[in-house]
């Protein structure tokens, strides 16, 4: 039997000020020598996505998915007081003046540490996202492998 202690989150959310809760918390539990696993689905999995535009092949209804989601951590909106964009904008200053980690810079922190970053294959194959448009060095795995890693869980979160 091992000590080592095993967090594990589900991000459901595509909220930024959600997503940063997640990758803060999950950051903080791999700086305490958790294994941590952050598995990705529906609406999280826009934390993953490049901000950049890929040519992929897709039907239409992907590509309207495609559209309609932010593509990448920085341009999620908040949770509450989005304000047509200009939440967004206004919580990045207070981060910024407070010298505090931006979510993409948080993301990046987890993989340094690394914290086992799960894209959800089902809802990328609802939503039509393909690996290609997903960040590199991360994990696709369906339900069981994240209950595979939750099974032996200290702390299991659903954000």
């Amino acid at each position: 039997m091992t000590d080592t202690k095993k967090t594990t989150i589900v991000l459901f959310s595509g909220d930024y000020d959600k997503a940063m809760a997640a990758y803060i918390i999950a950051n903080g539990a791999a700086a305490y020598d958790h294994e941590v696993t952050i598995f990705h689905t529906f609406w999280g999995l826009n934390a993953l996505r490049k901000d950049e535009d890929l040519k992929v092949e897709k039907s239409f209804i992907e590509k309207v998915f495609g559209k309609m989601m932010p593509k990448g951590a920085d341009k999620m909106g908040l949770s509450r007081m989005n304000f047509a964009g200009m939440g967004p904008k206004m919580i990045k200053d207070v981060i910024k003046k407070h010298n505090a980690l931006e979510l993409p810079q948080l993301i990046e922190m987890a993989q340094e540490q690394d914290v086992k970053l799960v894209a959800c294959t089902m809802t990328m194959d609802l939503l039509g996202l393909k690996e290609e448009e997903l960040l590199d060095n991360i994990e696709y795995a369906g339900v069981a492998a994240y209950l595979a890693d939750a099974e032996d869980g200290n702390v299991n979160l659903f954000i």
